[in-house]
């Protein structure tokens, strides 16, 4: 079988490319504003909408179950 993406990379490439009004910026997810070691992490309605598309992106059978596994953005 042949996938339309093969990796990561594609991947995020094509979310953007399809959802262009979706918010960009990142920020720290910590409890207190003053944590600088926080990871940075996409806003909630970022991270939904990834993995909605990548879930069907697999359904459709454009990329390997193993890819939509390991997938992040």
């Amino acid at each position: 079988m042949s996938y339309e993406f093969t990796n990561q990379k594609q991947l995020r490439a094509a979310f953007w490319e399809a959802h262009p009004g979706l918010p960009r910026r990142r920020y720290r997810y910590a409890w207190t504003q003053a944590d600088k070691t926080a990871e940075l992490v996409y806003p909630t309605d970022t991270r939904v909408a990834f993995v909605d598309w990548l879930d069907a992106m697999h359904h459709d059978g454009r990329i390997s179950e193993s890819l939509a596994n390991r997938a992040t953005l």
